[in-house]
Parts: C-alpha cells; sequence; structure tokens
C-alpha cells in the first residue's frame, strides 16, 4: 500500500483514470458491434449511420489516447471496407 501523501493521490488519480478509459473502451466495442450487425441487414441508410457514429467515437476515443492513431485509422478503414463490399 502507498506510504507517502503524493503515492496515495497517484492511486487515487489511477482508479478514476482506468474507469474512465474502461468506459470508452467498451463504448467502442459496442458501437463497433452494432456497425458491423448494421452492415448485415444491408439497410443503406441505417449502415451510414452507423458508419458516421462508428467513425466519431474512433476518432474521439483516438484523440483521447486510448487507442493508437494507426489502429484507429484500421478500424475506420476496415468498417468502410466492409460496408462497401455489402
Amino acid at each position: 500500500m502507498a506510504n507517502h501523501k503524493s503515492a496515495e493521490k497517484r492511486v487515487r488519480q489511477n482508479k478514476k483514470r482506468y474507469a474512465r478509459n474502461k468506459f470508452y473502451r467498451t463504448r467502442l466495442k459496442n458501437i463497433l458491434k452494432e456497425a458491423r450487425k448494421a452492415e448485415s441487414l444491408n439497410d443503406k441508410e441505417s449502415i451510414d449511420l452507423k458508419l458516421k457514429e462508428a467513425d466519431r467515437a474512433i476518432q474521439k476515443i483516438k484523440s483521447k489516447g486510448l487507442i493508437h492513431k494507426n489502429k484507429a485509422a484500421r478500424l475506420v478503414s476496415r468498417l468502410y471496407k466492409r460496408a462497401k463490399v455489402s
């Protein structure tokens, strides 16, 4: 356990950050799932809506530093590529 005041503060900060990061990671997974599900339904309007939502979420999570910029680009690219094929 932490013995110094600054170490105790660091523990508190880490807990807060862990919870916030977990929220965004889970949100990302759910949005990606919804986008892939929309692609399987072959509804053009819902696909466009879900892709834009997923793209916006990925960019926001990238800007927070939770995922690397190349991973964000890869996710977006794969989503649009799958939507174009279906």
